[in-house]
């Protein structure tokens, strides 16, 4: 094991600019934290929405026209996305 010595100084400014990146990522968090997974669709949603097939919805996915998120092998859309598309007549 190798043992690494630094001053004291240099190490209470790591531990200051750790702590203000800490404290970036947690404002950036609380920022985000209005956009929840319960707020997005899956298939069957929009789907329903659309009143649409499922095949329909793929084919709105690979052409561009609906943008998605595919988290774990499953596929989620943004409400205002499929609101966007109603509104431009699917």
């Amino acid at each position: 094991m190798e043992i690494i010595s630094i001053e004291k100084k240099t190490f209470e400014e790591l531990v200051s600019r750790l702590s203000q990146f800490i404290k970036r990522m947690d404002s950036i968090n609380r920022q985000r934290s209005g956009r929840r997974m319960s707020e997005w669709m899956d298939n069957q949603d929009v789907c329903h929405a659309l009143k649409i097939s499922p095949r329909t919805l793929q084919t709105l996915r690979d052409s561009g026209r609906l943008p998605h998120s595919k988290i774990n092998n499953r596929i989620y859309y943004r409400p205002e996305d499929v609101e966007r598309l109603i509104a431009n007549d699917v």
